[in-house]
């Protein structure tokens, strides 16, 4: 019988395989450092140093963490639905344009906490709008997901460029960007989250969408575990055959599934757009599309999993800046490597440990019932 199917406790699962992941991704990192003449225990000294030593480290590892969030759960709940949609990056993208009209339209007449839930749906409907028709395309047309994303990515890149260079661009300057928001189209620091602890944020950007991502989380493990919507996904994601026996419309299902998948990577935009530079500018995604695909993919497609990974890679941005900081030996491309090894294990090899925990946890039962 192959171990890949043999059911495994959670906390295996969910624990142990992960841990034994990550370990495997950070002793490979500390040899690359070890051939660069560096430290490997001082380099994660540092690295945990720069993200979790202070409370503005802290505050930009969660700011990071928020984006990741938001991307991680766009791809989990596309996955759950067999759909592995690898366009959270231009969703987000044009996301960004959503929320940003919405402060431009309200932040000279009402409070931020008015143009919030404003911005909030906009970022959503324009991310699910440009997930809308590679999602018809595969339900109606059969195109892969895959290709129609990875597309819509590219076309969402030269779509806001145009956007910004030719439509949105303030009057007057070359920056390729819209004019800052004023104050009723910023999403406020979240200071008062330190104070408890009688710390200060610093010049960390974490903001209101850190929270908005949680609540998000708790809402996708509602529609995923609680909903008939969800079950229709989880059971069209395991069986095709035994959805469309069952009375489940595959299309509609997958197109659903998407539009939210789609809203989802939209709402990451609420992070950098409204909460960090208050202005739209090029690129602010910033490639967390692609990591939101790794997130969940480490966090096992669950919502906390998610949060846990996030948080993880979040500590990998902050800590690696401070890390090449403080070594210069260890440039920004050797934590690009260090990234890509976690990447590479939590993902490319997540099953690398199973068989041999799956031989030695049946070993273990049997001499216990023994």
């Amino acid at each position: 019988m192959s171990t890949s199917t043999i059911s495994l406790p959670r906390w295996i699962t969910y624990g142990l395989i992960p841990a034994l992941n990550l370990a495997a991704a950070f002793c490979v990192s500390g040899f690359v450092v070890w051939l660069i003449g560096e430290s490997p225990t001082a380099a994660l000294r540092l690295l945990i140093e720069g993200s979790l030593g202070s409370a503005e480290g802290i505050g930009f590892t969660l700011f990071y963490a928020t984006s990741f969030i938001f991307t991680g759960l766009s791809v989990a709940v596309a996955i759950h639905a067999g759909l592995f949609n690898i366009g959270s990056e231009g969703q987000a993208y044009v996301g960004g344009l959503g929320c940003a009209l919405a402060a431009l339209a309200l932040d000279r007449y009402v409070p931020w906490y008015v143009t919030m839930p404003f911005a909030i749906l906009s970022a959503a409907t324009f991310g699910a709008a440009w997930a809308f028709i590679p999602a018809v395309l595969q339900a109606k047309r059969g195109s892969h997901i895959v290709i129609t994303t990875i597309m819509f990515n590219y076309i969402a890149a030269a779509l806001m460029v145009y956007l910004l260079v030719n439509v949105l661009i303030m009057p007057g300057t070359m920056a390729v960007e819209t004019r800052t928001f004023l104050e009723g189209g910023r999403l406020p620091k979240l200071d008062w989250l330190m104070e408890i602890f009688g710390a200060s944020l610093g010049a960390a950007p974490l903001n209101v969408s850190f929270l908005i991502a949680l609540l998000s989380a708790f809402l996708v493990w509602v529609l995923i575990w609680r909903s008939k919507l969800g079950f229709e996904m989880r059971t069209l994601g395991l069986s095709p055959s035994a959805a469309a026996y069952s009375g489940i419309r595959p299309a509609r299902t997958i197109i659903i599934a998407m539009l939210l998948s789609g809203a989802l990577a939209g709402m990451m935009a609420l992070n950098p757009v409204l909460g960090s530079s208050a202005r739209l500018q090029v690129e602010f995604v910033a490639g967390a599309g692609f990591v939101g695909i790794a997130v969940s993919l480490m966090g096992r497609n669950h919502p906390v999993g998610i949060i846990l990974a996030a948080t993880l890679f979040g500590i990998l941005y902050q800590g690696g800046d401070w890390l090449s900081f403080e070594m210069p030996a260890i440039t920004r491309e050797m934590i690009l490597v260090i990234q890509g090894l976690v990447i590479l294990f939590a993902g490319a090899l997540e099953y690398m440990f199973r068989p041999a925990i799956t031989n030695l946890y049946l070993l273990l039962k049997v001499k216990g019932d023994l």
